[in-house]
């Protein structure tokens, strides 16, 4: 006997949150793309920090189907994130950059992938330069044991190098997917961080409690790399939240290994700071570097409830990281 419709499994809901903040005049392209996608069950919102440059009458002439969150104010991006997962009723929940375009498969590579692997909470896609669409942005993201994080590939030409299915150490928040179950657990992102590095913060909690990130190159997403973002705000934000990640997340075991390979890591982008101290972006890291030991109790008044939450042995984990550089 054939089976009825109440014996077919209902069809996971792809949930996209795309954070805003004056982005109006990428968003069509964005919008569109995510209209193209093959896979039909997505819910699309727009969470928006007080933009004024009309994104939200845009929205709600030219994209009615999508749900509008707006924020009073600027939260960044964590804040306006977390406000958009709030909203979102999708078992698969997607950050993506307003200044990105979706390969009409994404979505369905990013679904198909999390159905083969139940261990996944985290989807990392292959992101390309927009303007330059053979080189690559990143292959997922990695960390290394003396407290460096970096993407895989960046600048690189993509030359099918970053071909095969693996699982990486996280996902670049542009266009990371996170599994419903994941966030349920370990929380959202830390909206202490306001922008850049939330997402390497909340996949350290997700390797701390067991879950892996698979990167999938089948899931193509092409990036105006900084066209919302970046430059000096970047370098501020970039200096100082590798510090809270450090200080959360990183196990009191690898610290006693690595410590003083980390410390001299951080003196190392320290110095590079101060002999370029001309340059904007290289004053804003520095200053970003001071305002994170300046808050570093705040940090680490977070750890022990993070480490708490370790499932997973110290090798394993140590294992997952890069080697230093």
């Amino acid at each position: 006997m054939e089976n009825s419709a109440l014996d077919t499994p209902h069809p996971a809901l792809f949930s996209v949150i795309i954070p805003n903040w004056n982005g109006g005049k990428f968003l069509p392209t964005c919008l569109d793309a995510l209209n193209r996608q093959t896979y039909p069950h997505l819910e699309v919102i727009v969470a928006d920090n007080a933009s004024v440059d009309g994104s939200q009458a845009l929205i709600a002439s030219q994209y009615p189907q999508v749900k509008l969150v707006q924020l009073p104010e600027n939260r960044g991006f964590t804040g306006a994130c977390n406000a958009g997962i709030r909203a979102a009723t999708g078992d698969y929940i997607a950050l993506l950059n307003n200044d990105t375009e979706v390969d009409s498969g994404w979505a369905a590579a990013v679904v198909d992938a999390f159905e083969r692997h139940a261990e996944i909470g985290i989807v990392a896609s292959k992101m390309l330069l927009f303007d330059k669409r053979d080189h690559i942005h990143t292959a997922g993201d990695y960390f290394t044991v003396n407290g460096r994080a970096g993407n895989r590939g960046v600048w690189q030409q993509d030359t099918g190098q970053f071909d095969k299915e693996e699982y990486v150490f996280s996902a670049c928040g542009g266009s990371s997917v996170y599994r419903k179950t994941l966030l349920d657990q370990i929380g959202l992102l830390d909206d202490d961080f306001f922008f850049s590095l939330e997402d390497m913060d909340l996949a350290w909690r997700a390797q701390l409690s067991g879950w892996r990130c698979l990167y999938t190159p089948k899931a193509i997403v092409y990036h105006h790399l900084s066209a919302t973002g970046g430059g000096v705000t970047a370098s501020y934000y970039d200096g100082r939240n590798l510090l809270f990640v450090l200080v959360k997340n990183y196990p009191a075991a690898l610290w006693r290994k690595y410590g003083w390979s980390v410390l001299r890591s951080q003196f190392k982008l320290a110095a590079e700071a101060l002999r370029a101290w001309r340059g904007a972006a290289a004053r804003a890291r520095l200053r970003g570097i001071l305002a994170g030991l300046w808050q570093l109790p705040r940090a680490w008044r977070k750890r022990q409830a993070i480490q708490a939450t370790r499932t997973v042995a110290i090798d394993d984990l140590e294992a997952s990281l890069s080697p230093p550089q």
